[in-house]
């Protein structure tokens, strides 16, 4: 080990002198410009070929950030801006003296954007240089929107569905309505949007400035350039680094509505007799602007049939596993509303609202007012669910899963200068018919920003819950263990990303609308990792090498897991990546007895093992491209061997596919077992707004199989005909007598919704 630790500090700290300098940004302010007011907007075609966009100068003068930091962008790139009345108009002409090469990607809305040529805006409305609107397409004409908070702490373009910090993030689940049309040639490829004023949120009307910054993605070669210059260590969603936006925006309230209708049929084979039981519903959304800055929505038997299916995963370990939220409602803005430690420490989650044990708990009515009252950025929910039942398979008897709750959070936090906030959150739950049976949580979170490169952040929570679980005593506060806390830094420049933290929960922390996956234990975690560039080799972008580890401790100072990680990443221009095998030093320690497995159960005692890891992946922006991976070393009183790999395949811009096979091979001195997870996802786009996608999964742990297939024809923000299909199959091992196979549960579901404008 002592020789691994000298390879990483001297991998960290030598650098080779074939690696050359970046060039640096160009030093200059951020530029400004002015949209220039029409009465005859552009018909939204991609064509470019209205009379209007002839007579504006162009905004050109992109420079790179990925690969050569400061460098003109490759491709020649120019962007013009209209407004009138009510919308916005952007037109970008994207010069590519390669057309064969443009990568189209896939034809989904909100499709990641890392794997094909792209175009994005980001509009600081507020001009508080921390939050912003973001609009972007590819060469297929996709609609990809969201939000940025914080200046996307946590987030990046194209990254993950939802990312949240500390009250920052990126947010892509929030659906604007607006347009975006594209066409291609011989010389490049163009964009045409429309924005309209009413879809976004902004001050008083009038004359004023927004933060605004552009950015285009060439993927063949991993290029990305922006108008405002922004360090190849941020992205384009640093806001407090664009450019800036003259227009005049008008002062309008906006009240749109969104009813749906739904029928579905589901037949649950687990239960004596099983017939169809045919149901329909009613329900809709509305959103009405307050004014321009604060927005109320409304919600009245909310139903989320064409939300994306959990992927299933497999837990070794003793802890709950994190399942994300995927549902629109509570998905948009719900940056505003995240305080406390993603995946591990949440004191607001809102997967607890509507959901219990995996099932769904009807939302009968609810309200959501987010939006910024002068300095203050405010969130505001009341979310009232009915009970919910459901049949046990032996006694074919109805038996409550849970009863009416009422849901409440109010949040509040101030924005400062250089990504600095200070806030507090309030949530609630009572039981309606027992109001004894409720449970509270307090908390304060915070992030100071100190120059550009070094972000410190904090929070702190106390839960308060009367009538606790199993019938013990109630209790509140720090004294009964119902309380949480953290600290962490991070700094991060051209070449180093440094960060560190420590958190601990008291034993007894429990926001019941909140995430927490263990409690009673103290952690410190860091990391230390540099970028290591290099320009001599034309292929290769560069070096990753670094050094992480994490400790848990219980309260009484039993260390109960430790882990150091050693490792090298090898990133190429093309996308393409693999890590020289890394190595981890880790231990687990049990104060009592973990069974593992029904029939396996792993001795207290303290274990230390060493095990390696390895992960590469092709050029992702390829047709055919694949993933492989492998944990293989020590594990509790045995070993492991956990190998995966994914295979992707797109044929043009229209169909998608990829199959994924996590495997387990556990080998114990108590015992041995192995299982898997098989995944299949697949898309076929006819249009940007007309698709079917297919999910199948099975999991060896359950023996289930489950199949969600989703048809969609979309109007717009989000609303249209929707198709759904739910099978879930138990098929026993897999193997062809296929004895233990046989349906669970079957359900198709028909939904259509409609947005209506009521303000024109």
């Amino acid at each position: 080990m002592r020789t691994l630790l000298h390879f990483a500090a001297f991998t960290l700290l030598a650098a080779p002198a074939a690696l050359d300098a970046q060039a640096p940004s160009n030093g200059q302010p951020p530029p400004i410009t002015q949209a220039s007011r029409t009465t005859a907007p552009p018909v939204i075609d991609g064509r470019l070929d209205d009379e209007v966009w002839s007579t504006l100068d162009p905004l050109s003068g992109f420079t790179q950030r990925e690969p050569s930091e400061g460098r003109p962008v490759s491709q020649r790139t120019e962007v013009r801006i209209l407004q009138d009345d009510a919308a916005l108009y952007i037109g970008a002409w994207l010069f590519d003296d390669e057309p064969e090469g443009i990568v189209f990607g896939q034809t989904l809305r909100d499709a990641s954007l890392n794997d094909s040529d792209a175009f994005v805006v980001v509009l600081d409305t507020y001009m508080d240089r921390q939050n912003g609107f973001v609009f972007g397409t590819t060469p297929a004409g996709i609609e990809y929107d969201g939000q940025v908070i914080g200046e996307g702490v946590g987030g990046g373009p194209g990254g993950g569905r939802q990312q949240r910090g500390s009250g920052g993030g990126f947010n892509l689940n929030w659906d604007g309505s607006w347009d975006v049309a594209t066409t291609r040639d011989e010389r490049g490829w163009y964009v045409e949007m429309r924005i309209p004023f009413s879809t976004l949120r902004y001050g008083a009307g009038g004359a004023q400035d927004w933060g605004l910054n552009f950015e285009r993605k060439i993927r063949r070669n991993s290029e990305q350039s922006m108008w405002a210059p922004v360090p190849r260590q941020f992205g384009v969603y640093r806001i407090s680094l664009a450019g800036t936006l003259a227009l005049d925006a008008p002062a309008r309230r906006t009240v749109t509505v969104s009813p749906y209708v739904l029928a579905d049929g589901l037949k649950d084979y687990r239960v004596v007799s099983p017939s169809v039981d045919y149901g329909r519903q009613f329900g809709g959304d509305a959103k009405i602007g307050i004014n321009q800055s604060l927005t109320l929505d409304l919600t009245v038997n909310t139903d989320f049939a064409q939300a994306e299916v959990d992927d299933q995963q497999v837990n070794l370990t003793r802890f709950s596993l994190f399942f994300p939220e995927k549902r629109a409602f509570f998905l948009e803005n719900a940056g505003t509303f995240a305080v406390g430690a993603s995946r591990s420490a949440e004191l607001f989650f809102s997967r607890r609202i509507g959901l219990s044990g995996g099932r769904e708990v009807p939302i009968q009515a609810g309200a959501r007012l987010t939006g910024k009252v002068g300095d203050f950025q405010v969130g505001l929910l009341n979310i009232q669910t009915g009970e919910a039942f459901q049949l046990d398979g032996d006694t074919g008897l109805s038996e409550q899963i849970a009863p009416d709750n009422n849901f409440g959070v109010l949040r509040a936090y101030r924005e400062f200068g250089n990504r600095s906030q200070l806030g507090a959150i309030f949530v609630s739950r009572f039981n309606t018919a027992d109001t004894d049976d409720h449970n509270l949580t307090w908390g304060v979170d915070g992030r100071l920003g100190i120059g550009e490169a070094l972000t410190l952040d904090g929070w702190a929570g106390i839960t308060n819950t009367p009538v606790a679980a199993g019938g013990q005593a109630p209790g509140s506060g720090f004294n009964d263990g119902e309380y949480g806390f953290a600290a962490g830094m991070r700094y991060v420049t051209r070449d180093w990303q440094v960060a560190s933290g420590f958190r601990q929960i008291g034993d007894a922390f429990n926001p019941e609308v909140g995430f927490v996956n263990r409690r009673g234990y103290r952690q410190v975690n860091w990391r230390f990792l540099r970028h290591m560039r290099t320009e001599s080799v034309p292929w290769f972008r560069e070096f990753r090498p670094h050094i992480s580890g994490n400790a848990f401790w219980t309260l009484g100072g039993f260390n109960e897991s430790y882990l150091v990680h050693i490792d090298n990443h090898f990133a190429f221009e093309n996308g393409a990546f693999f890590q020289l095998p890394g190595f981890n030093f880790t231990g687990e320690g049990l104060e009592r007895p973990f069974a593992i497995r029904e029939d396996i159960v792993i001795p207290a005692g303290t274990y230390h093992n060493q095990d390696w890891e390895f992960r590469a992946n092709t050029n992702r922006g390829a047709p055919l491209s694949a993933s492989v991976g492998w944990e293989l070393g020590g594990f509790y009183s045995g070993t492991r061997f956990g190998p995966n790999a994914t295979v992707a395949y797109r044929y043009g811009d229209k169909l998608t596919a990829n199959v994924r096979v996590n495997y387990f091979d556990v080998r114990l001195d108590e015992g041995s077992f192995t299982t898997s997870v098989v995944r299949l996802n697949a898309s076929y786009s006819f249009t940007p707004r007309l698709y079917v996608q297919a999910n199948v999964q099975y999991n060896d742990d359950t023996r289930d199989m489950g199949t969600n297939v989703r048809v969609g024809w979309l109007d717009t923000a989000g609303t249209g005909l929707f198709l759904v299909w739910n099978d879930t199959d138990h098929r026993g091992s897999l193997e062809r007598t296929g004895i233990l196979a046989g349906p669970r549960q079957r359900q198709l579901v028909v939904k259509y919704s409609r947005l209506f404008n009521l303000t024109g």
